[in-house]
């Protein structure tokens, strides 16, 4: 069977939420979303949504399955700006572990063939030479023109791949100016999850900007 002809799949590395992955299963693309987070001993499955467990370092993509898209969200813990005070504390293993987390995604992403994004927040990131700098940049507030809630600011980093479409703004008119809530979130258990939410606005617009090339070419 020619590669044209296998069913197409996405998948979404270190991807809790599913949000990335929503608009492809809309579409009729099988998803994986992958994270350790979820269930190791039942896959959840919610229309064409797997949440399976799995580290990215390890897991394997079913086979005979063309796969058209790849996300990845590297915990960002250990890298972020917003935690920098902490760098000393931690030291150089939690630094190692964030740095050979995010090579094994850009490793199966750029395997993969397929057109892909790895995201991450502004951090050091950028400035280890073996990564290299990012290729775009953004914020949640570009894209409101797909989800009005979506009308704050999180400097975001992409490093893309395969042809990677990055999506023009569409910012609707009239929600004024976009807030800071991601870093004024209070203390607590789900602090980190509420920063690393995928924004449903982008997820769309990455979705229109890169499904066309691989699905209706085919």
């Amino acid at each position: 069977m020619k590669r044209e002809e296998l069913p197409p799949i996405a998948i979404f590395l270190c991807d809790e939420s599913g949000i990335m992955a929503q608009p492809w299963a809309e579409a009729g693309v099988e998803c994986y979303c992958v994270d350790m987070s979820h269930s190791i001993r039942r896959e959840r499955v919610e229309g064409l949504i797997h949440y399976v467990w799995g580290d990215c370092r390890t897991w394997r993509p079913p086979e005979g399955r063309r796969i058209v898209f790849v996300a990845a969200f590297p915990p960002c813990t250990h890298v972020t700006g917003a935690g920098a005070r902490d760098f000393v504390i931690k030291g150089g293993m939690m630094l190692r572990d964030a740095l050979e987390t995010f090579e094994a995604c850009r490793t199966v992403a750029s395997w993969s063939g397929a057109p892909y994004l790895i995201e991450n927040p502004v951090g050091v990131l950028s400035s280890i030479p073996h990564i290299g700098k990012p290729d775009h940049y953004f914020h949640p507030s570009q894209y409101t023109g797909f989800e009005l809630t979506d009308n704050y600011t999180k400097l975001t980093a992409l490093w893309v791949g395969n042809g990677f479409v990055m999506p023009e703004p569409f910012e609707a008119e009239g929600l004024g100016e976009p807030d800071d809530r991601i870093h004024k979130a209070s203390p607590g258990a789900d602090r980190a999850t509420i920063r690393s939410k995928t924004p449903a606005g982008f997820a769309r617009a990455v979705f229109q900007a890169n499904y066309r090339r691989e699905l209706e070419s085919a």
